[in-house]
C-alpha cells in the first residue's frame, strides 16, 4: 500500500479553560520541510513538537498549527486580549509621520499587527500535565492525518493500476504491426536492390544480402524492449504492494524513468505509423504516472 504526501488532520480537546486545536496539513516535497506555528504558551516546546511529528510524517511540506480558543464569551469573563492603548497610540503617531500617504484605516491595520499592541494573558510555559494533554491531541491529529494520506494513497494506487493496464494493453497491440513491419521492410529492401541491380547491370551477392538484411532487421527488433517494459510494469506493481510505504515514491519514480527509456526506444525503432501512434499513447499514459508519482510518500 502506498501513502500520499497530501494529508490533513485536525484534533481538538479541552485544556484548562480553553479549547486546544491541532491542525496538520501537507503537500508533496522531496524531503521533510516542516513549518510549526505555536501559541505563545507552547513555543518553548517546539523541539518536542518537531520530534514527535518528524517520526510520523517522514516526507512532505508539512504545516503544523497548535493554538487555543476561549471556551466562553471573553467579553463577559474578562479573559479577552484588549488593545494596549499606549503602545497603539505611539505606533500610530509614528506611522502618521513616517507614512503620510497612508489612510488612517491603513495605519490602524498596520499598527494592530505590531508586537505588544494586543495584550495577552497566555503564559509562556506549559506544565507536564498540560503537555500530556497537548501530546495526546497531537497524536489524535496525526491519526487523522495518516488516515487521510492512506485514503489518498489508495486513490493514487487505483489510478496507477489503470494506467499500467492501459500501457500493457497498448504493448500487446504492437505485436501484429511488428510482424507485418518486418516483412514489409524485407520486401522494400529486395525491391530496391532489384531495381539497383537492373540499373547497374550487376549481380547482387545473395549470401551477403541475406547477412546484411538479418543485421539490419535485428537492429529494428523490439523484443528486448518489450520484455524489459513488461518487467518494469510488473516491478512497479510489486513496489506499490510493499508493506513499508516509506520511500516508495522515490523508487516508483526511478521505475517510471526506466519505463520511459524503453518506450522511447520503441518509438525510435517504430518506422511504421500505426506503431508510432501506439508509442505516443504509451508516452501520454506514462507522463500521467510520473506527474502523480511526485505525490507518493
Amino acid at each position: 500500500m502506498i501513502l500520499s504526501m497530501t494529508g490533513y488532520g485536525k484534533a481538538e480537546s479541552k485544556l484548562a479553560d480553553k479549547r486546544l486545536i491541532v491542525e496538520i496539513k501537507s503537500l508533496n516535497s522531496k524531503q521533510l520541510d516542516m513549518g510549526v506555528r505555536l501559541a505563545p504558551m507552547f513555543r518553548s516546546q517546539e523541539l518536542r513538537v518537531r520530534s514527535l511529528l518528524g517520526k510520523q510524517v517522514e516526507r512532505g511540506k508539512v504545516d503544523v498549527a497548535i493554538y487555543t480558543e476561549e471556551l466562553t464569551d471573553a467579553t463577559q469573563t474578562g479573559t479577552f486580549s484588549p488593545i494596549n492603548r499606549n503602545v497603539y497610540a505611539f505606533h500610530l503617531n509614528e506611522l502618521r509621520q513616517l507614512c503620510p500617504e497612508l489612510t488612517d484605516a491603513e495605519r490602524a491595520l498596520a499598527v494592530l499587527r505590531m508586537p505588544d499592541v494586543i495584550k495577552t494573558d497566555e503564559t509562556t510555559t506549559v506544565t507536564d500535565e498540560q503537555w500530556q494533554q497537548v501530546e495526546l491531541t497531537i497524536n489524535t491529529a496525526l491519526q487523522h492525518f495518516i488516515a487521510f494520506r492512506t485514503q489518498e494513497g489508495e486513490a493514487l494506487q487505483t489510478m496507477f493500476t489503470e494506467k499500467l493496464d492501459a500501457i500493457s494493453s497498448l504493448l500487446s497491440e504492437v505485436e501484429p504491426y511488428e510482424k507485418e513491419r518486418v516483412e514489409r521492410i524485407r520486401q522494400h529492401l529486395l525491391s530496391g536492390l532489384d531495381k539497383l541491380a537492373e540499373e547497374t547491370r550487376t549481380q547482387v551477392d545473395s549470401n551477403r544480402l541475406e547477412q546484411e538484411m538479418i543485421f539490419y532487421l535485428e537492429k529494428l527488433d523490439i523484443t528486448e524492449e518489450k520484455v524489459r517494459l513488461r518487467n518494469h510494469i510488473r516491478y512497479f506493481r510489486e513496489t506499490m504492494g510493499t508493506d513499508n510505504p516509506v520511500g516508495v515514491g522515490k523508487k516508483l519514480g526511478f521505475i517510471a524513468q526506466e519505463m520511459g527509456r524503453e518506450i522511447n526506444t520503441l518509438g525510435s525503432k517504430s518506422n511504421q505509423s500505426e506503431m508510432q501512434i501506439i508509442v505516443v499513447k504509451m508516452k501520454d499514459l506514462l507522463e500521467q504516472i510520473k506527474e502523480q508519482v511526485l505525490n507518493v510518500l
